[in-house]
């Protein structure tokens, strides 16, 4: 029981934090985009602990030993989770050591505490461990989805909009510079990437290089799918302003489908909640009460037959 508890205690103080966290992130979002600062007073102070958390963890991850070959793919996967700092893999694999050392000593102190065998504490410590270096792997997972998923949401809106500014007479390394202006409030993935990629464009790079590093930065099929178009595009001279509308109508009528698909299966996934959770209810609310009266009215006939 005590176990139990010190695993209940845990978990709801884990969820608790965890949901503070969020709400302060929409919060301090929120007031962003309305433009109003935060105090003086409270800023320094966060801005200092949350570098002394990074350093912390980048003096963690620097000890940790890493697989050379494995160093360029956690990089590729940290930029598409829009983490760019110099100090980002030294950082996450800080991350995931402390995260691996913490979980593997609460599970050892639960399961010592309960006066488990030997082999049980340590099984139960290296899951533990095992959990907590996964957990870090699969929250960049879902960070990098939830990324992906805000780009591809956010192209059709900065192509309309990079059509009237190329409309209008910019060229189109200008319209991604106007865009990453204008919707860095409402889309600020997108205008992140595209002011990556003017950065690129003003020390030298080419622009099909800067584009094509656009499209391994996002790993978007859409992005990749619209650099395609507009390499194309510079290279044989046609219109832009033609081929970006029509790339947009493209994506639009290609966002509907998946809508129009994911409606589709919906009648198929709700087949099993409402077979055990919604049928059982249904069935006790309708005939419970049937049969209890029969129950009652029968058993004593029976019982004088």
């Amino acid at each position: 029981m005590d176990s139990l508890a010190w695993a209940v205690f845990v978990l709801v103080a884990g969820g608790t934090a965890a949901a503070a966290l969020r709400s302060w992130r929409w919060r301090a979002r929120v007031l962003a985009r309305l433009g109003q600062k935060r105090t003086a007073a409270a800023e320094p102070l966060a801005v200092t602990a949350a570098s002394a958390w990074k350093e912390l963890l980048s003096r963690v991850g620097s000890t940790v030993p890493a697989s050379p070959k494995s160093l360029p793919q956690l990089r590729r996967r940290l930029i598409r989770a829009g983490y760019r700092a110099a100090a980002a893999e030294r950082i996450f694999q800080g991350v995931r050591a402390t995260m691996a050392v913490l979980l593997g000593s609460a599970a050892l102190a639960i399961v010592w505490h309960s006066g488990a065998s030997f082999d049980r504490v340590l099984l139960m410590t290296a899951a533990g461990a095992a959990t907590g270096y996964v957990a870090s792997g699969q929250a960049l997972s879902w960070r990098i989805a939830r990324r992906k998923h805000a780009i591809e949401k956010a192209l059709p809106n900065a192509l309309d909009l990079m059509v009237v500014c190329v409309e209008s007479g910019l060229g189109i390394d200008q319209a991604m510079m106007q865009v990453a202006r204008e919707l860095l409030q409402s889309h600020p993935e997108i205008c992140d990437e595209f002011a990556v990629v003017n950065l690129e464009l003003r020390a030298g790079k080419p622009r099909a290089e800067a584009l094509h590093n656009l499209a391994d930065r996002t790993g978007v099929d859409d992005i990749r799918k619209l650099v395609a178009v507009l390499v194309q595009t510079d290279r044989f001279g046609t219109s832009i302003a033609q081929t970006l509308r029509g790339h947009s109508d493209y994506l639009r009528v290609l966002s509907r489908q998946r809508a129009e698909e994911k409606a589709a299966k919906l009648a198929v996934k709700l087949v099993f909640p409402i077979f055990f959770c919604v049928l059982p209810s249904l069935f006790v609310v309708t005939v419970g009460p049937v049969l209890t009266r029969l129950i009652r009215d029968l058993m004593p006939m029976i019982e004088n037959m």
